[in-house]
């Protein structure tokens, strides 16, 4: 067990660490933009004048991307229900309504495949610190499970993330299953075990499963998306080991 020191503010006694992976581990501000985008124009081809109430939805406007959105933190499944909704309210069928909104997002995702969103600077450098301190890591994200799997293989994670967690068609964020779960999975107990994100849901989430703490980071400087946590940070490097 270690002791982790985030600013003035200091955990005693730590064994692991989750981390989110969009927005706190993975810059997918850019990416996730550009799934939402084309996402609400090919559903906008479908169902024409959709397109714009559906951005709107996503937490979209212009070229800006609201952090707390939509599409920002929902899971996969809770953004195709979102999505779906719109569409039935214009008189179509749920069952079809649901169709074209996950078929729409699965092309977008498609489609932006071959441009993945990156890691962020130093987030590399400070799994590998962790790592090599002591500590077991692990990632919780409302991304799909494949999707997490596929992060970690991208950038050559698997020496450092002991465990991928994703949400499928079960719970998503705050529920604290998926913290409870992952610390069975690797043997630790939530209070020796600490969650670093970027939204309110990852602070909610390790708070319900009582967490040894809550580390939120806003790499835009905005606290309020992480309103919960014990401590704010800027960048990931501002964890530090004792």
């Amino acid at each position: 067990m270690v002791t982790i020191k985030c600013k003035d503010i200091s955990f005693p006694n730590i064994q692991a660490i989750f981390f989110d992976k969009n927005g706190t581990l993975e810059n997918s501000e850019v990416y996730l933009r550009s799934l939402g985008q084309k996402a609400a124009r090919m559903i906008d081809a479908q169902v024409p004048g959709i397109g714009e109430p559906l951005l709107m939805a996503f937490g979209i406007d212009s070229d800006r991307l609201d952090p707390a959105g939509l599409i920002s933190v929902a899971s996969r499944r809770e953004t195709e229900i979102a999505a779906a909704a719109y569409i039935a309210e214009t008189g179509r069928g749920w069952f079809e309504s649901l169709k074209i909104a996950r078929q729409s997002l699965d092309e977008a995702e498609k489609y932006l495949g071959k441009d993945p969103a990156p890691l962020f600077p130093g987030s590399l450098e400070v799994l590998q610190s962790l790592s090599a301190a002591g500590l077991t890591l692990g990632i919780i994200s409302a991304a799909s499970s494949a999707e997490v799997r596929e992060f970690v293989a991208r950038y050559q994670l698997s020496d450092y993330i002991q465990i991928q967690k994703g949400v499928d068609d079960g719970p998503s964020k705050p529920d604290p299953i998926l913290f409870l779960q992952a610390c069975q999975a690797l043997g630790v107990e939530p209070s020796a075990t600490l969650m670093v994100g970027d939204a309110v849901g990852d602070m909610q989430m390790a708070r319900n499963a009582k967490a040894a703490g809550c580390i939120g980071i806003t790499w835009v400087g905005k606290s309020d998306h992480v309103q919960g946590a014990d401590v704010v940070i800027n960048q990931l490097d501002e964890i530090q080991v004792l």
